[in-house]
This record gives C-alpha cells, sequence and structure tokens, in this order.
C-alpha cells in the first residue's frame, strides 16, 4: 500500500470528511474562524470534507498569540457559550482554555494501551503549574481507570520514596527525568524489590536510542507520545516499532511549509492539526514541527517522529524558548552590550547557558544576579549566566548545539 491510498484509508476509517463538515457547521459562529474562512473566500456551509478544508491557510501558533493581544483572551477562537474549567499559559505567551468534560486532551488513549488502568498509580512529572502539560497527563490517566501521583518537577527524593512506598507502576514525564529518578532511586539505597515501575509513557523532547537502551534496563515498557498544548495527543508509539499511531478525535496532517497543501507521499512539511471540538476548533493549526508519512506493518497511516522545527523557537526542558519572547524579558537591561543562550546536552539531559556581554564599566555580579532572576520568573527557565567577552557573529539569540545521536 502507498502513503497516499494510506491517507486515504484513515480519513475514511475515521470518518474524518463528516467529522469536519459537521465541525464546521456547529463552530462557523464562533467570529475567528469566521473570519478566517471570510479572508480565504469560503462558505463554511461547504466545507464537507477535508480536501475543502484544506483550502483554508494554515494558523501560525505566532497568529494565534497576536489574535489573542489584539482581542483578549482567546483571540475570538472561543465560543461564547464554551465551558471553561482551567486556563493555562504556555510561552509566548499563548493562554489555552481547557474544555469541559472527561479527557478533554485525549491522552487516555495512549495511557490504555500502555496497558495503564484499574489498580495503576501513574507517577505524573509534568508541570501543573501555568503549562497545561500536568493536567493533561492527569486527566489522561483517570480516564483509563488509574491513581495519580501529581509529582510535578522537582522534589526527587520525595519522589523516589513515593515509588517505594506507594508501589508505583507507570510514569509519565520527560525521558531524561525518569532516567534520573532511577538513578536517585538507587543513590538514596532503596530496596529493588520495592521497584514496580514497569510502564512508561514520555514526550516533550526527543527519546534517542541510547537513552531508551538505558531506561528499558529498569522500566521495560517505555512509549514515546507526541502533542501540543494547544491542540493535546497526536499520536503515539504502540510498541511494534514503527512510527506513530495516529490518535483518534482529531485530523492531523502533513502540510508543504510555503503553500499549506497537504503532503501524501514521504515528503517532510509541517505537522497541521484540526481538534474537532466546536466550542474551541483550532481549525488547520500550524504545530511548527516537522514531520512525515510512513507506513506500520499493518499498511495503516503512521507519523514518523519529530523531525524538526519549521520556526525559530526552539524546546527545551520540554518548553519553547522563543527569539521573541527572550527579546521582551531581557530587552534594555542597563549595561547589557548583548546576550544570547546556548542550549547543550549532557547525559541525556538538556543544559541552558546564557551568555552575556556586558557594557564597559557595567559590574559584572549585577548583571549575572539580574539576568538570571529575570529568566527564572520571565521566561520559567533555570538557565547558568556567564559574562564573556563577545558573541560569535550571526549565531541568533538562540543556539542549539545538542547532537541527539
Amino acid at each position: 500500500m502507498s502513503v497516499d491510498a494510506a491517507l486515504q484509508s484513515y480519513l475514511q476509517e475515521r470518518g474524518l470528511d463528516q467529522a469536519v463538515a459537521d465541525l464546521m457547521g456547529r463552530a462557523a459562529g464562533v467570529p475567528g474562524l469566521a473570519a478566517r474562512c471570510e479572508q480565504a473566500g469560503l462558505d463554511p456551509a461547504a466545507v464537507t470534507s477535508v480536501a475543502a478544508l484544506s483550502e483554508l491557510p494554515v494558523l501560525a501558533k505566532d497568529a494565534v498569540i497576536a489574535l489573542q493581544r489584539a482581542d483578549p483572551p482567546f483571540g475570538g477562537l472561543l465560543a461564547q457559550d464554551a465551558d471553561v474549567v482551567r486556563v493555562f499559559q504556555s510561552p509566548g505567551p499563548l493562554y489555552e482554555p481547557q474544555l469541559d468534560g472527561a479527557d478533554s486532551w485525549r491522552w487516555g488513549q495512549v495511557f490504555a494501551d500502555l496497558g495503564v488502568g484499574e489498580g495503576d498509580t501513574v507517577l505524573n512529572c509534568f508541570g501543573y503549574h501555568l503549562s497545561p502539560a500536568g493536567a493533561m497527563m492527569e486527566e489522561g490517566a483517570r480516564a483509563a481507570g488509574a491513581r495519580v501521583l501529581p509529582g510535578g518537577i522537582g522534589n526527587q527524593d520525595l519522589q523516589v520514596g513515593a515509588i517505594a512506598d506507594l508501589g508505583i507502576t507507570a510514569y509519565a514525564g520527560l525521558p531524561s527525568y525518569l532516567k534520573a529518578l532511577v538513578e536517585r532511586y538507587d543513590e538514596a539505597g532503596l530496596p529493588r524489590e520495592r521497584w514496580r515501575l514497569d510502564r512508561a509513557m514520555v514526550t516533550a523532547e526527543p527519546l534517542p536510542d541510547s537513552l531508551r537502551a538505558l531506561l528499558v534496563e529498569r522500566v521495560p515498557t517505555v512509549r514515546m507520545a507526541y502533542g501540543t498544548g494547544e491542540t493535546g495527543l497526536l499520536a503515539y508509539e504502540n510498541g511494534d516499532g514503527a512510527g506513530l499511531v495516529l490518535a483518534d478525535g482529531v485530523l492531523v496532517q502533513v502540510c508543504d511549509i510555503a503553500t499549506g497543501a497537504p503532503i501524501t507521499d514521504e515528503t517532510e512539511g509541517e505537522v497541521v492539526v484540526t481538534v474537532l471540538r466546536p466550542h474551541y476548533p483550532l481549525v488547520r493549526f500550524g504545530t511548527g514541527d516537522l514531520s512525515g508519512w510512513m507506513l506500520g506493518p499493518d499498511g495503516s497511516l503512521r507519523l514518523r517522529g519529530v523531525l524538526g522545527r519549521t520556526g525559530s523557537a526552539v524546546k527545551v526542558k520540554g518548553m519553547f524558548l522563543h527569539p521573541t519572547q527572550v527579546a521582551a524579558v531581557l530587552g534594555g537591561i542597563g549595561g547589557v552590550a548583548g546576550y544570547r543562550f546556548v542550549i547543550g546536552r549532557e547525559d541525556h539531559k538538556d543544559t541552558l547557558r546564557c551568555e552575556v556581554v556586558a557594557e564597559p564599566g557595567a559590574d559584572a555580579d549585577a548583571l549575572v544576579a539580574e539576568i538570571g532572576s529575570r529568566v527564572r520568573e520571565g521566561l520559567r527557565f533555570r538557565a547558568e549566566v556567564v559574562v564573556v567577552q563577545a558573541l560569535t557573529e550571526g549565531e541568533g539569540p538562540i543556539v542549539d548545539t545538542r547532537d541527539w545521536s
């Protein structure tokens, strides 16, 4: 079977043409979507298929941020009668509403496929403050029937104690953080026989083969999943070693970066998502992630994983770092002649260093303290701040030196 044939099967078997027609019929009155359709010369009532929907230009993440700034808080993209139970803030800032209803981001699919259910306790090591990841994973695990320990990030001594005391059986978080917990458990001298954690769902950073090999020595089943804060779960590994299975409840396309046209072969393009929810219809949303199609052993359509980014934002420590956000937080600091962030990777963990060029006569120690504070509070990152003599020309405000081999 060709990728094109598998793509047609995907659309037919999931009923996505009808789902698109239903979405546009119910969501056409949402102001932001109506304005996009009008600008594109599309009649929402005539959009009754995925092919017709694909005439709508891709909505970039930066465009959503601009819409929210112009028309706060949600840029006209939220239906007036939407029942919002939580609001999150991702870097940008981008405000993300959580709608009422169980597992509204659909992460329960990956936990269920992982075999997580009643009788399991999941240690959720994603952040619960401002960003949506912690709440996303908690609701997904609970939808699968499991209990959840809301671990968040940090407090590793308490977390490894809980792994032993509570009989934690599953994990959700960064793969690098799981490695750190395994090491901390052993360093604490906790009994190996009380380690019952045998399944892990990891996401938000790459999982190179070298790191996977280390993890499965202690956690036999480690599955990578892919989603975004705006769209929820998009695809996940199912254990057969062949790409990412596409999630239900969402239309995933790979599109030409220049034109937005859907790609129907193995060519790389941007992952473009339509979330099938009429009260917050993110339609043809450009994630900024690069991927491509492949076939699974059963001939089904799969994503090849995240192959890179289309824009200037870089994901580090599981969150995005945006040049515009950096400029807003660090711009205008007296005594600074220049700065840049350098992202590295050591022992399967991201590192972040802020290099600063001080103006003549500036107090270097005071600059380091002030910039460190601004990075923590404004960017929500911890970074090593160092004063340097000069920056390398032409590399921009963010330099990524990581090697994922």
